[in-house]
């Protein structure tokens, strides 16, 4: 549940964040900023919705998450595949998310 959970906290975020690069960056109205700040309200409100009893290890494990949604959102919204450096990071981020979200914390 919590890969679901943060696999949606990253497309607000990344949607929340391309939205500002968009007027930014590539010319797009300023209207494009309404829509990116609530996408960015719906990130944070998603990620309160982790069971992580520390808001630091939820963002922790959330990081990796991150990494591999946006290197999917440079595929399939940005149209440039991702190269085998790219995986092998994402890959690399999303054991660290696991170790971290999977870890045995009991006394």
């Amino acid at each position: 549940m919590a890969l679901l959970l943060f696999g949606l906290a990253a497309a607000a975020e990344i949607g929340g964040c391309f939205a500002f690069w968009s007027v930014l960056r590539l010319g797009k109205s300023p209207l494009w900023l309404l829509p990116g700040l609530l996408s960015l309200v719906a990130f944070a409100w998603l990620l309160t919705r982790s069971e992580a009893a520390y808001a630091g290890r939820a963002y922790a494990a959330y990081g990796g998450v991150y990494i591999a949604a946006s290197l999917v959102w440079l595929w399939l919204v940005e149209g440039t595949r991702p190269d085998r450096w790219d995986l092998a990071g994402a890959l690399l981020c999303l054991a660290g998310a696991a170790v971290i979200l999977l870890a045995d914390r009991s006394p």
